[in-house]
């Protein structure tokens, strides 16, 4: 393939303007080419596109080199052939200046084999493994192997020498002691996650043993990965990319992001994840769970386990699944399945080596006038050779005829021979295999060959090559790679394959192959005999849709594709972070509160004054929760701002009025209850601000609707209200909930409500249904104007603290002290130094009903209101028209407010339009005790 200077050039410029988007770095309108990728899609498309061209690319500088280790003369029987083999993994990501993206990839073992010869010296032999391979085709990295070596180094001599020896392959050591390889390793991982995960279970056999030994076996485990940790920190470099796999290191991106937020991290899982009802029978789930979701990207081989994944995530924490993800609070973690392949090239090429075609002779020439089925597998639990035999059996049984004209060759790769499990199951497949032979062999053929053991490069391709019916019947497997190198090996034969819907490969090959259901003998029986007698133009369809999904979905692309998607996650979380405010300056908030002379407090209260719950015990708190106590750590902090006769303090909640009684009486300060709509002062009257004329006629008929549903969602209550209605389902199951919750929102906006002035207000998991212009943001200027004519007040407030873990619905209260602007401006951007804007309402006479500058504030929020839903507005007092600026009058002045004095704050709830956020009530006990103290130092002063 020749390739121009000039085309070269342009190909250096679009990876260029590509990496500027990947680095988060993205042109405008006026500084980047038509071409530069602006959508997620776009992106994607352009790095494909780019790979391709790449491919292209090497392929013609490959033809023309005399050094090619994949060329057809350096094939060997081991995925490496030179010295230097793992370099060629490490081409690069050209940047501007030449450089490329490094990439450490993180496994629980490195591509190597380390056998020591001396005190300092090792010999080093490449390891077989898929995902090696699969990165050797990615040639836009520096990468970076970091792993255990799989030997135990203890004096820092040998640590030294192999750390050198393994840096000429570009692998880092992670050097583990035999205590944590024992609990870690084949402890945890094996014992626990490995079972599990394959759908085997909990250890049984000593239950007692088991649980006591568990925690020492995860403590081993999150040490491991602290230590894998440990190692990445000390190499990585800015921009780097780290990828994780498998689960040997599900706590690492947990650890990775704790030392570095910023750090881009990826996961991928090479085995299946199992449902959540499976998952939740692990003692840690919820950490492991958790400490995944701190990756930016979590890779799957099929959607399947991704989507079990993703349910997980939502059952057993209570996180929101979404198309895209799991969401925590605003942060969105990309769940997506890479289905991996294999190099089929390599396998393509080895066909017509000269020692392949010899051993597919001679394999023709052994079994001439048979037709050949193969099964390849390690002797492993989930692989499910038991049932192949003896659905093999049961085929012989019925078809007499076939007998003496079929063979099943059965490669059966020794595993783990230190275990009783598998010394078990080797000893049930000899004996099945030797009934069989001795009750339908000869003395010259038998129906069986066995081989306990692996065969090299070669001699495998050749036997995939001659074979007519590959049998895949594990009972569980991540993707099972065997029926791609057999699709690979078939364009001469055109095979049929079989294989179990329980594996991973099902999902990509299922179109050409011939499903089963492993466990149903009778039907892997019948489908060997619709397989050998298919039709040949039937086998050719079924091998070209799999030989062009094998072809075209290799190992390298799908490497390839993982890093790239996990950059481009980077940069729409960098957009996303863009729109989430910062975290509340708490020394800013408490110096401002200490300069100020009137200080107006509002607070939320559920999630916000309340205790946090915990929601990985979320389901047994429930009476709990319900109960809404005041936090026990604030009761001091409060007490001593209730009392400094400079603050004001409200309590604004949706909760009903017997709520707040039970929790402030004793406090000096403003209860204002279902959302602001009842008011009084501590040791006052409860008093109404509700609009005139309000019509609660809709009441009864949303009541009966909310108890239909109650009563068929299993732990989910209502709750009736004076000004609205709320029905929620936290407790109860989460996708059932959410469907009971789509039904009663289509049935209310087609009956009930169709005609009636309310709004329905969705939480995340609840359905509230209230008058319009019954909100927090509305009912503020009434509560303002009780409060200053209460006080009396002389001075005007000059300091506001809005806190609450509000609804989308409610933060209108938010931005109802933010400063007013010209209505052509823009939005104010959220600063993350609070800048001195100045805002002051007119000083206006304050009278009963509430101040002028109240009504001012009313009408235009509800006005707002009633052209957001298309409702009229409710009561007679919001229709009132007051200018937009009023002269002076005697009397106090209700706001004098600037900018960098007023702090909104969203409490555990990171999409807001608070200006700031805090992670959850006990940050808000921290705030209002440095609050409390400030003021109690002030005094002594």
């Amino acid at each position: 393939m020749s390739i121009s200077s000039q085309e070269i050039c342009i190909l250096r410029k679009d990876k260029n303007l590509a990496l500027l988007q990947t680095n988060g770095m993205p042109g405008n309108k006026y500084n980047c080419s038509p071409g530069t990728p602006r959508t997620r899609l776009e992106r994607l498309l352009r790095e494909r596109e780019l790979r391709k061209f790449n491919k292209s690319l090497n392929e013609g500088e490959a033809e023309s080199s005399t050094n090619d280790p994949f060329s057809p003369d350096a094939e060997t029987s081991t995925w490496f052939n030179d010295e230097e083999s793992l370099e060629t993994v490490s081409a690069g990501r050209v940047s501007l200046d030449g450089s490329k993206q490094r990439l450490l990839v993180v496994a629980n073992r490195l591509p190597v084999s380390a056998v020591r010869r001396g005190e300092d010296s090792w010999q080093l032999e490449m390891s077989v493994g898929g995902l090696v391979t699969a990165l050797l085709g990615v040639k836009e990295f520096e990468t970076r192997w970091i792993g255990w070596a799989g030997v135990n180094v203890p004096d820092e001599i040998g640590q030294k020498a192999l750390t050198k020896a393994l840096a000429e392959k570009r692998c880092i050591p992670v050097f583990l002691d035999e205590e944590i390889v024992h609990q870690y390793y084949n402890g945890y991982c094996n014992n626990i996650l490995w079972p599990l995960f394959h759908y085997l279970g909990l250890p049984q056999e000593d239950r007692l043993a088991t649980t006591r030994s568990f925690q020492s076996q995860f403590d081993a485990y999150k040490k491991a990965n602290q230590m894998f940790a440990d190692v990445v920190n000390e190499h990585y470099e800015e921009a780097d990319v780290v990828w994780c796999h498998d689960y040997h290191l599900m706590f690492l991106p947990k650890c990775l992001k704790e030392r570095n937020n910023k750090m881009k991290v990826g996961w991928f899982l090479h085995t299946p994840f199992p449902s959540s009802e499976i998952h939740r029978t692990l003692p840690s789930r919820s950490e492991l769970l958790r400490s995944v979701l701190a990756a930016d990207l979590v890779g799957f081989h099929t959607y399947d386990y991704a989507r079990h994944f993703v349910s997980a995530c939502t059952r057993i924490l209570g996180l929101e699944g979404t198309p895209e993800g799991v969401e925590d609070q605003g942060k969105l973690t990309r769940v997506a399945a890479f289905p991996i392949g294999i190099d089929s090239d390599r396998f393509i090429r080895a066909l017509q080596l000269t020692q392949v075609q010899d051993h597919m002779k001679e394999l023709k020439e052994r079994f001439a006038g048979r037709k050949v089925m193969l099964g390849v597998d390690r002797l492993d639990m989930i692989k499910g050779i038991p049932q192949k035999i003896l659905a093999f059996e049961k085929f012989l049984e019925e078809n007499p005829n076939w007998r003496d004209k079929v063979v099943l060759l059965q490669i059966a790769v020794p595993t783990r021979t230190d275990v009783p499990e598998y010394q078990k199951l080797t000893s049930q497949v000899h004996e099945i295999v030797g009934r069989i032979n001795g009750r339908f062999g000869t003395l010259t053929a038998v129906p069986i060959h066995h081989l306990d053991r692996s065969l090299d490069f070669q001699a495998l391709c050749a036997l995939y090559a001659v074979t007519d019916v590959a049998l895949v019947t594990s009972s569980r497997d991540g993707m099972n790679l065997v029926s791609y190198e057999f699709v690979a090996c078939q364009a001469s034969k055109k095979g049929v394959l079989i294989l179990s819907e329980f594996a991973g490969a099902a999902q990509s090959l299922g179109a050409g192959a011939i499903l089963v259901n492993p466990w149903n003998i009778t039907e892997v029986a019948s489908s060997i005999g619709y397989a050998l007698n298919m039709p040949a133009d039937e086998r050719e369809k079924r091998h070209h849709h799999n030989f062009m999904h094998v072809t075209t979905h290799t190992s390298q692309e799908w490497a390839a594709t993982f890093v790239s998607e996990l950059n481009d996650t980077i940069v729409e979380a960098q957009l996303r972070l863009r729109q989430i405010p910062p975290i509340l300056p708490i020394e800013v908030a408490v110096d401002r509160y200490s300069q100020s002379n009137n200080r107006l407090l509002i607070l939320g209260l559920n999630a916000t004054l309340t205790e946090p719950v915990d929601t990985l015990g979320r389901k047994a708190s429930q009476i709990k929760e319900l109960e809404l106590k005041l936090h026990p750590d604030l009761q001091e902090p409060l007490k001593k701002l209730c009392d400094d006769p400079k603050t004001t303090i409200v309590v604004l909640s949706g909760s009903d009025r017997s709520v707040l009684d039970d929790n402030f009486g004793d406090y000096n300060l403003w209860l204002a209850a279902e959302n602001g709509m009842f008011l009084r002062v501590t040791g006052g009257e409860w008093m109404t601000t509700m609009p005139e004329n309000l019509n609660m006629d809709w009441v009864d008929s949303v009541k009966h609707v909310f108890e239909y549903f109650t009563e068929r969602t299993p732990r989910s209550y209502f709750e009736l209200r004076e000004t609205s209605l709320i029905w929620n389902y936290k407790y109860a199951d989460v996708e059932f909930g959410r469907l009971q919750a789509r039904d009663m929102l289509q049935h209310l906006w087609t009956g009930p409500i169709s005609n009636a002035s309310l709004d329905v207000v969705q939480g995340s998991r609840s359905v509230e249904v209230r008058a319009v212009g019954v909100t927090k943001g509305a009912a503020i200027d009434r509560i303002l104007g009780e409060i200053v004519h209460n006080k009396g007040m002389k001075e005007p407030i000059d300091y506001v603290l809005c806190i609450g873990h509000f609804l989308a619905k409610d933060e209108d209260i938010y931005t109802f002290f933010e400063p007013e602007l010209p209505s052509e401006a823009p939005p104010p951007v959220r600063p993350q130094v609070p800048t001195p804007v100045r805002t002051s309402v007119s000083k206006l006479p304050v009278s009963r009903s509430g101040s002028k500058a109240a009504r001012l504030k009313k009408q235009r929020s509800l006005s707002t209101l009633e052209r957001n839903t298309g409702y009229p507005v409710i009561g007679g007092a919001s229709q009132s028209t007051v200018p937009e600026r009023m002269s002076l009058h005697e009397g106090s002045s209700v706001l004098d407010l600037q900018g960098d004095n007023y702090f909104s704050c969203s409490v555990a709830r990171k999409r807001s339009n608070a200006r700031y956020l805090l992670g959850s009530s006990d940050d808000v006990v921290k705030l209002l005790r440095e609050l409390a103290d400030s003021w109690s130092l002030h005094e002594i002063l």
